[in-house]
């Protein structure tokens, strides 16, 4: 029996992985189109920061502004079923550390810091809640 993804033109099989980064991505689609719906700014999607020395690295999933001139770190987290108490509870405390981290070398770019805060768009079942000031850097 031939494998259907052994072409010879360098395919594979799908993983649930390739699964799980499309849904990440619409779900951060619909979390950039609702915020911006919302008077938000997006500046950047995708955030990455690489590891360092610290084996610290990070991704912010949107970098957005405020009206009111806040810089808004948002964290966009999807979950397709009830699962493991909602979208919300899945930001522990090391995935906080690491937004704070990525956050912090984002903002040691800028000349001046303005007013921050992170946010957190939960989509849970195609609901989605905008979380303000979900936790703070400290």
């Amino acid at each position: 029996m031939a494998w259907p993804w052994k072409n010879g033109a360098g395919a594979r099989a799908p993983s649930p992985d390739d699964d799980r980064a499309r849904t990440g991505r619409a779900g951060e689609a619909l979390a950039q189109r609702y915020l911006q719906a919302r008077g938000m700014r997006v500046l950047e999607r995708n955030y990455r920061v690489a590891r360092g020395r610290s084996r610290r690295g990070g991704e912010i999933d949107l970098i957005a502004l405020d009206a009111d001139g806040t810089l808004v770190f948002v964290e966009v987290r999807v979950r397709r079923g009830p699962q493991g108490g909602g979208a919300a509870a899945s930001i522990v405390a090391t995935k906080r550390a690491s937004l704070v981290y990525a956050a912090r070398t984002y903002l040691s770019r800028l000349d001046r810091v303005p007013p921050c805060r992170f946010d957190v768009v939960a989509v849970d079942c195609d609901r989605v809640e905008w979380l303000k000031a979900a936790f703070d850097a400290d």
